[in-house]
């Protein structure tokens, strides 16, 4: 089973074998903080709805070069459109969330859908989840990725919570297409203070830990 992506984005997800998810209620500059994550090595960014002003984060890290940024915690086709117009390029949710796959399609915008059990993959995969988003993915641990395989053979899966430098490789050996780096990387206080130089050093050895 595979999907097709248009946008490139499973293509780069692929090549840096990592994406940020972004969960902070302060962030001074998204422009400063998505360079500095592209320096050290990450260029795909999620931002995610849990933030205050999210939409303005978007608008204004939506130019910077080198960075694929899109939104997560996506809930309703009204939040995706309005990510989409504030510069998004690509959308999650924490579920399996038809309303948003649809206006994933009708926006022409990947989007990775939530799921956790063998049902979950399967409707989102159907749904046109470009990468299915494994959700909790403590909750089971690498092994669960590699039975998953099995009858979704292809099938791009993407572990988010509790992903760390201590077993990102795991998860990647049992056939993740990348995985999700959160507070690991991106620690709400060092996000909040603007400490950018941090952050890169995070992000490069989260890198050199895959």
């Amino acid at each position: 089973m595979t999907t097709d992506d248009p946008s490139g984005l499973l293509d780069a997800l692929a090549a840096d074998r990592a994406l940020t998810v972004v969960r902070a209620p302060d962030l001074p500059d998204a422009a400063a903080l998505c360079r500095a994550l592209a320096e050290g090595g990450i260029r795909t960014v999620e931002l995610t709805f849990t933030t205050p002003d999210v939409l303005g984060h978007l608008e204004r890290a939506a130019s910077v070069e080198g960075t694929n940024l899109g939104v997560g915690t996506v809930r309703s086709a009204a939040q995706a459109r309005d990510a989409v117009n504030a510069g998004a390029r690509f959308l999650v949710t924490p579920d399996v969330n038809e309303e948003v796959a649809q206006a994933a399609r009708d926006l022409g915008v990947p989007v990775f859908l939530g799921a956790l059990t063998p049902t979950d993959v399967a409707r989102a995969a159907a749904l046109g989840s470009v990468a299915v988003k494994i959700f909790p993915a403590r909750a089971f641990g690498p092994g669960y990725l590699k039975d998953l395989h099995g009858p979704f053979p292809g099938l791009p899966l993407l572990p988010s919570g509790g992903v760390s430098e201590a077993n990102a490789r795991e998860f990647l050996g049992a056939g993740a297409v990348a995985v999700c780096a959160g507070t690991s990387v991106v620690p709400p206080d060092t996000v909040a203070a603007g400490d950018w130089a941090d952050i890169t050093v995070r992000a490069a050895r989260f890198v050199a830990a895959l």
